[in-house]
């Protein structure tokens, strides 16, 4: 009997204010949405990384005709001088592999990265200097590469290719943090709102939890189903977020994937995860808003 006259209590109280319980349901789907979105930009930063920092290369350009660095004052790399570098960068225990390109390797590549572009039409295969890919067992072992071979005789530059993808990757936590902080605003927002909501309902039923608490009714009796329509609202429009946030991992494996094949995206177990995430905030948002307001304008 109990249970049933919560359920009609907790029904009641929806329909009563539908308007303001609906408004809460959309402000808390969106706000966990803008929130997931942010989590989700979180693990699509991590996967990048992943994926990125295992190919990441050290490149060891060797002095050419156009070099001008003071390692290349005696002119074009000897093969002496070429020997000697690749039989030291495979001795390093830091390193994995170690491919040679050379000039017509390297003019070919140029020629496929640059084929719709006007500058492939100025530049020749001499132009171009050959180089060492370095693969590392440790991508963040290339200082040891770099203070080895920069500067040494035939040594035009050592290129590390991490330091150009820190800069982009700076950029997406950039991009990343905003949408945590917008996301956690958003949440803040419909804390209020769920707050506001309560106070509402409240004191339209002011008489009503008067009549109860003078028949004997606990203050937890009378305060529980105004805690459960914060919660239900807020599980709705977790569900709703969820449902966002699945259809936006569809769209990513339909529209944009297939175009992006040069990098990896995020899985569904970050979905789902995520959706756990966001669950257990609106949760935790909505009783905590829901309990410091009947503390305050239901004093039973």
């Amino acid at each position: 009997m109990r249970a049933r006259f919560l359920i009609s209590e907790v029904g009641i109280g929806l329909r009563r204010n539908f308007t303001m319980t609906f408004a809460v349901i959309i402000t808390v789907a969106i706000s966990l949405s803008l929130l997931g979105i942010g989590l989700l930009s979180n693990a699509q930063v991590s996967a990048m990384k992943d994926y990125w920092y295992n190919k990441i290369e050290v490149s060891v350009y060797l002095c050419g005709p156009l070099s001008e660095t003071p390692s290349c004052s005696d002119g074009v790399v000897t093969p002496e001088q070429r020997l000697s570098i690749q039989q030291d960068l495979q001795a390093l225990p830091v390193v994995a592999n170690v491919y040679y390109e050379s000039q017509t390797e390297a003019f070919s590549r140029f020629q496929e990265r640059f084929k719709n572009s006007a500058i492939a039409q100025n530049v020749t295969a001499d132009q171009l200097p050959e180089s060492f890919r370095v693969k590392l067992k440790d991508p963040t072992q290339y200082p040891v590469v770099v203070s080895a071979f920069s500067g040494r005789p035939g040594v035009d530059v050592v290129q590390d290719q991490r330091a150009i993808l820190e800069k982009f990757f700076r950029l997406l936590g950039v991009l990343r943090n905003a949408a945590l902080l917008v996301g956690l605003a958003s949440v803040l927002t419909a804390a209020l709102l769920i707050s506001n909501t309560l106070r509402i309902a409240a004191f339209n039923r002011r008489r009503e939890t008067g009549v109860m608490k003078l028949v004997g009714a606990t203050s937890m009796s009378i305060q529980l189903p105004f805690l459960l329509e914060g919660v239900i609202s807020a599980i709705i429009g977790w569900a709703i977020a969820t449902g966002l946030l699945a259809a936006l991992k569809s769209v990513i494996d339909s529209k944009v994937a297939p175009l992006l094949t040069f990098t990896k995206f995020f899985g569904w177990g970050q979905v789902w995860v995520s959706s756990g995430y966001l669950l257990a905030t609106g949760l935790f948002v909505s009783i905590a808003a829901s309990v410091f307001t009947l503390r305050r304008y239901l004093k039973v």
